[in-house]
């Protein structure tokens, strides 16, 4: 039987978990907010260079050669800031995970023993229905396991393929700015 003060123990245990999610969780947002940002002011610079780059030009071809020599930079910026956005919530990402799994591991360890303890003090006879309950309790962790192993996968997948869509944005705007 649960003691007040494991339970007040494992009270305040899940208090200071959720806070130190909710803190990276807000990490994460001060980190997106800071590179929006920077964005944001890098493209005001940039768009006030180009306009007084616009209001010099003399010609149509002058104009077309200046429109096709910002397209490369712009889809290299673009790709840079989708990468570090994609950083910034892969990083948050992990953290939350491994905070999870670490208090998952600690909640699964506390539960079987407390599954030993109520088996050494089940009255006899009760053999059988113990030996079920911890077989539940190993295939409930099994499967656990195997959720957490597809979503790894599923992560890596989605960084290679935004990895690749990432590359091909940029490889394709350079033979567009090459033809201007």
């Amino acid at each position: 039987m649960l003691t007040v003060e494991q339970v007040m123990a494992s009270q305040k245990a899940s208090i200071e978990t959720l806070l130190g999610l909710t803190s990276k969780a807000f990490e994460g947002v001060e980190k997106i907010v800071e590179l929006n940002l920077t964005a944001s002011k890098a493209a005001l610079a940039e768009t006030g260079e180009h306009a007084k780059a616009m209001l010099s030009v003399k010609d149509a071809q002058e104009l077309m050669a200046l429109q096709s020599s910002l397209l490369q930079p712009l889809a290299e910026k673009t790709a840079a800031y989708s990468r570090h956005l994609y950083d910034i919530a892969s990083s948050s990402t992990a953290e939350l995970s491994k905070t999870f799994e670490g208090q998952t591991a600690e909640a699964q360890k506390k539960f079987m023993g407390l599954v030993d303890t109520a088996a050494k003090n089940a009255p006899a006879g009760s053999e059988t229905a113990v030996a079920v309950m911890k077989s539940a309790v190993v295939a409930a962790n099994n499967a656990l396991e195997s959720v957490q192993k597809a979503v790894k996968q599923a992560t890596d997948a989605a960084e290679s393929n935004f990895n690749a869509v990432a590359a091909s944005a940029v490889d394709a705007a350079k033979p567009v700015a090459k033809k201007r």
